[in-house]
């Protein structure tokens, strides 16, 4: 503690505590400031070149509150340099994330309503009945169903899907290979649009009533767990396809296993989509794990990519039992 020595009139020395506030220690400061510096440079610059980096940046929008810390401490410390380090990190990683809170502007679109729905069923296990029953209730006109098994397929319609959703083309698989998508309206089956790298991934061209036409994908790449893994999620993701400047709107939806914080999955958005979650400024709603009696979700890697010509005029996140996703629901609008 800081004194002040002063002599009194009857003799001795009168030791007063000097106020402020405490001094945080240089190396102490640094060492809490380094690594949100080093991860505001790998998220800005898209450096997240191996597993345990592409895995660690779906956690930035905690780094940006822990971030905070650093920055008070830096401040403590009283060293000019620390302390425009840790302002510059925590600017940066705010920049990256704040934008998914906010609502963004939309194009006009008068056309008709489009609704889609996507879940992952855990190797098929969710709970067929809940998902019909959400299925009910929101009215989509697509789902994107993904590890899509065969006996999810018959448990499904057995609880009332082949009613509501009659058009469907699956490729449903032991395990966590299969997806399919299920329609309201008529579906064609697309092939020779991309080339699947990942789980199965089926893609239909869904025709809408009065004629119009929308291109679909059940997405579902691997997990960046481990080198190969990363390299196949990484090439799986660049090998999604683009959305068209002109004809048919195209739709990607389902677990990308990636989220905003990943330069793939931002490349793959700059690519003529919009994330349907971040454009409704709900992209910080965690898809991801669910159901888990310890950790609630806390990543968002599920999501809705809409060809950027659709309006996106709501968004919702919902609970399935026995999964370990959330599904998200989106509703568009196409122009006229």
């Amino acid at each position: 503690m800081d004194v002040t020595e002063s002599r009194s009139a009857v003799g001795g020395v009168i030791v007063t505590p000097r106020s402020g506030r405490p001094k945080v220690s240089a190396w102490f400061a640094w060492i809490a400031v380094t690594p949100f510096a080093w991860w505001a440079v790998v998220r800005l610059g898209g450096l997240e070149s191996g597993s345990f980096t592409a895995q660690l940046m779906t956690a930035t929008p905690y780094a940006v509150l822990a971030s905070l810390v650093a920055l008070l401490l830096a401040v403590l410390s009283r060293r000019r340099l620390a302390i425009a380090v840790a302002v510059a990190a925590t600017a940066s990683l705010a920049a990256a994330v704040i934008p998914r809170m906010t609502a963004s502007a939309q194009p006009a679109a008068d056309g008709p309503t489009l609704r889609v729905l996507s879940a992952n069923l855990l190797f098929g296990r969710a709970d067929a009945e809940a998902v019909v029953n959400l299925v009910r209730r929101v009215r989509p006109d697509v789902l994107s169903a993904q590890e899509l098994s065969p006996a999810a397929v018959a448990e499904l319609d057995e609880a009332g899907l082949k009613e509501l959703l009659p058009h469907r083309v699956l490729h449903d698989e032991f395990g966590a290979g299969g997806s399919g998508l299920y329609a309201r309206y008529p579906l064609t089956e697309v092939t020779g649009m991309f080339q699947a790298i990942g789980h199965n991934m089926p893609a239909a061209r869904l025709t809408l009533p009065g004629g119009g036409q929308v291109e679909l994908v059940a997405v579902h790449t691997y997990p960046p767990l481990g080198p190969r893994m990363t390299a196949l999620w990484r090439e799986g993701l660049r090998a999604l396809p683009s959305a068209p400047s002109e004809g048919p709107y195209r739709i990607l939806a389902g677990d990308f296993n990636a989220s905003l914080d990943h330069a793939e999955f931002r490349g793959l958005v700059e690519r003529g989509y919009v994330d349907a979650a971040e454009a409704s400024g709900k992209g910080l709603i965690p898809t991801w794990p669910a159901n888990r009696r310890v950790m609630p979700p806390i990543i968002t890697i599920d999501h809705v990519l809409a060809d950027r010509r659709l309006a996106v005029t709501g968004y919702e996140v919902h609970t399935l039992p026995r999964t370990d996703h959330r599904a998200v629901f989106t509703e568009l609008r196409l122009p006229r």
